[in-house]
């Protein structure tokens, strides 16, 4: 990957830790950056001095733990670079909150740089003051509290990958609002207006992806004229992400329990789309969750 002649993109990759900035960092490797993690901010000035017509984009992760790092002097640091007209510098903060960081230390067993002789938790909060401004001052804050590590790899390619003129990729996913919003959703369709199988005795066991289910929510007079406008609006629309250079598009239909409605008109829409020349993906987010009456009620 080389941008304009004489340019070069760089990338600050930092944030808290366990937040996600080495995967960020191997996703931009796979992406064609060159990556080099915990490199001494100070001597950033130095590591740009090289002169080349067709620079790599070069993505530098840095934290709390790298040698010689001082916020303030980061920052100052990369005002001064910022002023230069061969480079376009950017900076990324990982964000991640306080709950989920403790939960994936707890997890690993692996100690949090700043605890020492602390709980995990008051490692996290040090950090997380140590990096305030940093993080205010950051281009692009991600907060991975609610991703999995595949989200936020997605989530990296889709930010700062290139199309180079590739077919954008569709991925239609379903779920269930009672287990969770999905992390990633470009354009979302809740389908809870419609009747729910779940409540009818001989369909809770089964699928939309089961054909008395189908046939029990194509029977509801609500879906025939609603899914044909939804239709109408994928077709409308993805030809005109796809000539902006979307590299990926995530489309997601939502129903409560995520097994029944949401699952048949993911389905239907892949079908749509399949006819109308893409080629999407589709997660069935919950298909293999438990039926529960408790949460159908919510």
């Amino acid at each position: 990957m080389t941008d304009a002649p004489g340019h070069q993109r760089i990338l600050l990759v930092t944030g808290l830790s366990g937040a996600g900035k080495s995967t960020a960092l191997q996703v931009l490797e796979d992406l064609g950056w060159e990556t080099i993690d915990n490199f001494p901010v100070r001597l950033l000035g130095s590591l740009l001095g090289g002169e080349s017509d067709h620079p790599a984009p070069l993505a530098i992760g840095f934290d709390s733990r790298t040698r010689g790092f001082v916020p303030a002097e980061t920052i100052e640091l990369c005002e001064q670079l910022a002023t230069r007209k061969d480079i376009e510098l950017t900076t990324l903060f990982i964000d991640c909150s306080a709950a989920e960081l403790e939960r994936r230390y707890n997890e690993t067993r692996r100690p949090h740089p700043m605890a020492r002789e602390r709980p995990v938790a008051g490692g996290i909060k040090a950090e997380r003051e140590l990096l305030a401004t940093l993080r205010s001052w950051a281009d692009i804050v991600l907060d991975t509290s609610d991703y999995t590590s595949g989200d936020l790899q997605q989530v990296v390619r889709e930010r700062f990958g290139k199309s180079g003129g590739r077919e954008m990729t569709v991925t239609i996913s379903s779920f269930g609002f009672a287990r969770g919003m999905p992390p990633l959703a470009d354009l979302l369709f809740d389908m809870r207006f419609l009747d729910n199988p779940h409540w009818v005795p001989e369909l809770r066991e089964q699928t939309g992806l089961d054909e008395p289910v189908a046939a029990h929510i194509q029977a509801d007079p609500a879906f025939g004229p609603a899914f044909a406008r939804i239709s109408e609006t994928l077709t409308e629309l993805l030809p005109r992400y796809a000539a902006q250079d979307r590299s990926y598009l995530n489309i997601a239909f939502g129903c409560t329990g995520g097994r029944h409605r949401s699952v048949f008109s993911a389905e239907r829409a892949a079908e749509v789309l399949r006819e109308a020349g893409f080629s999407p993906t589709v997660i069935h987010r919950n298909l293999g969750s438990r039926p529960a009456d408790p949460l159908e009620r919510s």
